[in-house]
């Protein structure tokens, strides 16, 4: 269980764009949340996967209060989380290779003796090619890297996925092809989902709830 109790969230010296804001999501759920651009959507999914300390306010994961953040939080509660952002070439090392690029939470972890079969296992799942891995970010498209990015998320067996705004820069097969790549790695693993996101067709489709950014207290 994930539970975000009256977050307020900013950055510094600006004024906080998450205000007071709760959102829950249980064990296997998916929860979709709605919104238009800048409304601070983006900025409650990084608190919700421990990628930003929230001002004020409580997240417990398990029931269990939350109380360092990124690299200081608790390697299990860290890892317990895999994330797809929106801008995947803001989001992957330039200088990687695709393997290494999906590599880098198995090496960061001290698991890098798994990297050849975990890479082999998910590059089909995500629709990569044996060629496409050992090429750098600037030689695939944009949806090429996503795909690589959604396979990093899922490399080290995530229990909660936080895919921000995942589909929102891909063609409509892209799109298509990663969100059923997710709900296959939910349906085998149990896995909960938070899809953030302004499409409401999409989220309404592929979440069990959809809640509207208006909507939250």
């Amino acid at each position: 269980m994930l539970e975000l109790r009256s977050i307020t969230a900013g950055y510094a010296g600006n004024a906080p764009v998450v205000q007071d804001v709760s959102l829950t999501v249980a064990p296997g759920e998916s929860v979709g949340l709605l919104g238009p651009s800048g409304c601070g959507k983006s900025t409650l999914a990084r608190v919700a996967a421990l990628l930003h300390r929230p001002d004020s306010g409580t997240l417990l994961l398990d029931g269990e209060p939350v109380r360092r953040w990124r690299h200081r939080a608790p390697r299990e509660k860290r890892t317990a989380f895999g994330v797809v952002f929106q801008q995947a070439r803001l989001s992957a090392d330039p200088r990687l290779p695709l393997t290494d690029l999906i590599a880098e939470p198995l090496r960061a972890t001290g698991r890098g003796s798994e990297v050849p079969g975990r890479v082999a296992e998910l590059a089909p799942v995500v629709g990569l090619t044996p060629d496409l891995l050992t090429r750098r970010p600037h030689e695939v498209s944009d949806g090429q890297l996503q795909r690589a990015c959604l396979a990093r998320a899922l490399v080290l067996r995530p229990r909660l996925l936080v895919c921000d705004e995942m589909t929102a820069m891909l063609d409509a097969s892209t799109a298509a092809a990663l969100v059923a790549a997710v709900e296959d790695y939910r349906a085998a693993t149990g896995a909960a989902l938070l899809a953030v996101g302004h499409d409401r067709v999409l989220l309404e489709r592929w979440c069990d709830r959809t809640v509207h950014w208006g909507g939250l207290t």
